[in-house]
Formats: structure tokens, C-alpha cells, sequence
């Protein structure tokens, strides 16, 4: 069965429903108390160090978007700024919370920089056509960020049961969990309405189609060591044994979107690219060492 049509009231309705149906984890729900905080941390402080810094991030992330669409439409300064932003900084502050329980140092994140290519584009962005471009590029990065965010968050919580800490499972993680889908629906039903409704010319879509296969890119990895991290993710929650069927899944709005000229382009190549280098930095860089990632920053900030 296909998906309804996205409309621009589909979308404003979808938002609305957000904000009133999932407001901010309240702080103080969330049962941090843990059988064994020790082994918590030993499984999944790399995992735990890289998404709260990614988590945290999110102030830093509505600044970009100021600068990269001034002028966005009403329900996509709503979504930011009302429904995803404060849903987003929450999860931040409990899962650096849950780090500061099991020892990891409190997170290091980039709150006011927005980097110099955000700011280029942001200079070109009024030009309209061009606008629109950069307005589908980020829709289906932020598509591939909340499928990504759902995936690693379902590992978390599957650890945790395995574990038995079911506390911090339930209030937690998969408190945070139960949020991504409805923005990945919000990005997913914007992408499809801008391309579907015939709004971008035959040279935009190419246009998207260049930029997106030379710049995708891995969430909260700017640089190498937060590449690694990301790849700390991919293989300390097992998901390079399935590598392909990941990717296919994050991509799978773009792929449908961009590349339904060839037939789908079930996993661009772009994108598994970027997993797989990933995974073999963190190998590269971190494997032959003890300390996990988070022990090794502790261990660094204590010299």
C-alpha cells in the first residue's frame, strides 16, 4: 500500500500533533539506577560519549539552519524550534546524565560554531532555486539522521535488556527512541512534498543529486577522530554484519527521491562508502587500544 500524499497541511498537522503528543522528556522521569554501572560502561561508553555529544549538538544545529534557509516556511521554524530542538537538548542532557552515572567525563559539545561551508551556502541561499536545493539537502539529511538515530538507539536498548538494566532501558532510551520516528516522518513527507510537487525543475534535481553524493555525510562526524566514533557505533552495535541492509534503510528516502531514475539506487554508493570508512577508522585508530573511547578522553582530561 503506497504512503498518503504529503501536503502542506499533512505536514503542519504532523508538527502540531508532535508538539502537543510528545513534549520534552521531563528531566526528572528518567530511573538511572543500574545493576551494574561497570559493565554499562564497559559495553557502551564510546556509544554513549558519541550520541550524547551528537544529542547536545542540537543548539548548535538550529543556528546552522538560521544561516543555511533564512526565510524557512512557518512549520519548518516550528519543527526546529518548538517541537525538534527542545525534544533533542533533553535527550542531550539525560543521555550525559546517564554518562556522568557510569563515570564517563561530562560531554564536550560544539555549540555556537557553524562552519564555514554551512555559511557559504547560507550567502547563496537567497537566491530562490538555489534555496530550494539546499531546503531538499536538508530534509534528506535530516531523513537519514533520525533512521540512523533510530537504529543505534535500538541497539542501545536491546544491550540494556540483555543486561537486565531495564531501568534506564524503559526511561531512557527508549524514551528517546519513541521520538525520532515522528521526525523522521516530518523530514521524509517534506522531502516527498518539495520533489513531488513538481516545485524543482529537471537541473535542481541534478543539482541535488551532485552535491548530496560529494557531501553526505555521517552525523556529529565533521572530522577523523569523530568519524571514528561514529564507526565506534557502527561495529560495537554489530550492525557491519548487515552493512548494506543499514544503509539501504537510512538512505532509503533519497534513494527513492533522487535516484528513482535508476531504479532507486537501492544503496547509494556514496553512502556506504562513508559507513564502511568509518568502521575501518575506528579499527584503525582505537581497536588495538584498551580503554574505549570514553575511558580514553577520562583518562586524557585527568593527565
Amino acid at each position: 500500500m503506497s504512503s498518503p500524499v504529503a501536503t502542506d497541511t499533512r505536514i503542519r498537522d504532523h508538527v502540531q500533533r508532535l508538539g502537543e503528543k510528545h513534549p520534552p522528556i521531563p528531566l526528572d522521569s528518567a530511573d538511572f539506577t543500574m545493576r551494574d554501572p561497570d559493565a554499562v560502561r564497559e559495553r557502551f561508553a564510546d556509544v554513549l560519549s558519541y550520541m550524547a555529544r551528537v544529542e547536545m549538538e542540537v543548539e548548535r544545529n538550529v543556528l546552522e539552519l538560521a544561516v543555511l534557509l533564512p526565510g524557512s516556511s512557518d512549520v519548518d521554524q516550528t519543527f526546529a524550534n518548538d517541537v525538534w530542538g527542545p525534544q533533542e537538548e533533553h535527550h542531550g542532557a539525560l543521555l550525559d546524565e546517564l554518562g556522568r552515572r557510569i563515570g564517563l567525563p561530562p560531554t564536550e559539545a560544539d555549540l555556537d560554531t557553524v562552519s564555514p561551508k554551512i555559511r557559504l551556502l547560507g550567502a547563496i541561499a537567497h537566491i530562490r532555486p538555489v534555496h530550494e536545493v539546499i531546503r531538499l539537502l536538508y530534509y534528506l539529511t535530516g531523513a537519514a539522521t533520525e533512521r540512523s538515530a533510530t537504529i543505534a538507539y535500538q541497539g542501545f536498548s536491546d544491550g540494556l535488556g540483555e543486561m537486565g538494566e531495564t531501568a534506564v532501558q524503559r526511561t531512557v532510551i527508549d524514551a528517546i527512541k519513541a521520538q525520532e520516528p515522528g521526525h523522521f516522518a516530518f523530514y521524509r513527507m517534506s522531502a516527498t512534498h518539495l520533489v513531488e510537487s513538481g516545485a524543482l525543475a529537471p537541473w535542481q534535481l541534478s543539482l541535488a543529486r551532485f552535491l548530496r553524493s560529494r557531501t553526505f555525510g555521517l552525523v556529529g562526524a565533521g572530522n577523523r577522530e569523530q568519524r571514528a566514533e561514529y564507526g565506534a557505533l557502527i561495529v560495537q552495535m554489530d550492525l557491519e554484519s548487515q552493512i548494506e541492509h543499514h544503509v539501504r534503510d537510512i538512505a532509503r528516502v533519497e534513494s527513492h527521491l533522487l535516484w528513482a531514475h535508476r531504479q532507486g539506487m537501492k544503496v547509494p554508493t556514496y553512502a556506504l562508502k562513508a559507513f564502511r570508512e568509518a568502521a575501518d577508522l575506528y579499527r584503525e585508530r582505537y581497536e588495538s587500544s584498551r580503554a574505549p573511547l570514553g575511558v580514553e578522553r577520562e583518562l586524557v582530561s585527568c593527565s
